[in-house]
């Protein structure tokens, strides 16, 4: 077969690239996905060999923060019991799990969101189990080997992981990892950090030596070296430098005044990076969505597990934001998670890139937003 037969010519009737919007667009891609051209059609029903699909074509999405490995864990944790009792089950559930069928999980888990539009990931990994699967995998992973607990003094486990391609070190959270440690994956390497950020109240009760957090952390006979910063955001920018690009995670209880703190510290960007179904699941809480975007904020999306979430389907993300127009959160799931997570090839329909294609179906035209019998289905 010729390379011109080989050759995808794909029309419909809008094109979202990602940051702009193409009215009758014409897509050429080359056999492996590669973007060849985009043009502008007049008579789509005189243009032979071109698949016509009717509807909103828009890169991949990006996945911005995932756990694929916690997969098994779907259902596991009851929903709407908070953040510290989350946080305790987890503990208790993530060992019940034979390797088989955590293996069967996550890769159910990788195939499912091939199927519903996610082109690539920003997955948070612990240990070496899901690497297999993602070597193999039609997505794009970029794996953040996350290090946590205040029993641990090194790294030292997690650098076998360093070992699968795009995988970097980054300390899990501001609660979680004793300040040395802390301080030392935060000034080592240029991969951008990936860190969960006041997802709940007791994040900052926690540095006013307060809340459940800081209760369980008593009971256990956890003590924490980094209190002294005094808050949150005030450890984030006295622990990193400032031109290390970060992730912020989850973001619920996020303020002005955290936003101008860690703004005025950072010249590289900062993505604030939502997950507002796994917030509902674990606590009912929601991120203020309109704080963010009033200040301009690089926002990117992401799922979370399926220990506090029912799927990894950023369509279910962007639900969760009715009062963004869908173009916006489109943005976020697609250009601004791909640059977030340093992957250049996807997140954008462009002349050389390898974004994927999919169609949005079903929706309100007239105000370009989603509809109940909103659908989503991928072409390439």
């Amino acid at each position: 077969m010729s390379t011109f037969q080989s050759l995808r010519r794909i029309a419909s009737n809008y094109l979202f690239t990602g940051s702009d919007m193409i009215v009758r667009p014409l897509v050429a891609s080359a056999p492996d996905g590669r973007i060849l051209s985009i043009e502008q059609y007049d008579q789509a029903d005189r243009l032979p060999g071109v698949e016509f699909y009717a509807g909103l074509l828009a890169p991949g999405m990006v996945n911005a923060h995932c756990h694929l490995e916690l997969s098994c864990l779907r259902g596991a944790i009851p929903e709407g019991g908070g953040f510290t009792a989350f946080a305790r089950a987890m503990g208790e559930v993530r060992s019940r799990f034979e390797p088989a069928q955590r293996e069967a999980a996550i890769d159910g888990a990788d195939a499912r969101m091939w199927v519903d539009g996610i082109q690539a990931v920003g997955d948070v990994s612990n240990g070496e189990e899901s690497f297999p699967i993602k070597a193999r995998s039609r997505l794009s992973y970029r794996t953040f080997a996350e290090v946590f607990g205040l029993k641990r003094h090194s790294a030292k486990a997690q650098l076998p992981l360093l070992d699968n391609p795009r995988t970097s070190l980054t300390p899990h959270a501001v609660y979680s990892v004793q300040d040395a440690l802390f301080r030392s994956l935060c000034a080592e390497g240029e991969a951008p950090l990936s860190i969960h950020f006041m997802e709940s109240p007791v994040e900052s009760e926690l540095f006013q030596q307060r809340g459940e957090l800081w209760e369980w952390y008593a009971q256990t006979g956890l003590t924490c070296d980094f209190l002294h910063y005094g808050s949150p955001a005030r450890r984030i920018v006295e622990s990193i430098p400032s031109d290390r690009s970060v992730i912020l995670v989850h973001d619920c209880c996020v303020t002005q005044q955290d936003i101008d703190l860690i703004m005025e510290h950072f010249t590289a960007p900062v993505w604030w990076c939502l997950c507002p179904c796994s917030n509902h699941y674990i606590s009912r809480l929601r991120p203020p969505v309109e704080l963010l975007r009033r200040n301009g904020l690089r926002i990117c999306l992401g799922t979370d597990s399926l220990a506090s979430n029912t799927s990894l389907s950023l369509l279910e993300e962007i639900r969760q934001l009715p009062e963004v127009p869908l173009l916006e959160s489109l943005e976020w799931a697609t250009r601004n998670g791909a640059k977030a997570l340093g992957l250049e090839e996807v997140g954008e329909v462009a002349v050389g890139k390898r974004p994927g294609l999919i169609l949005f179906s079903g929706l309100d035209y007239r105000t370009m937003s989603l509809t109940r019998d909103s659908r989503l289905t991928r072409i390439s």
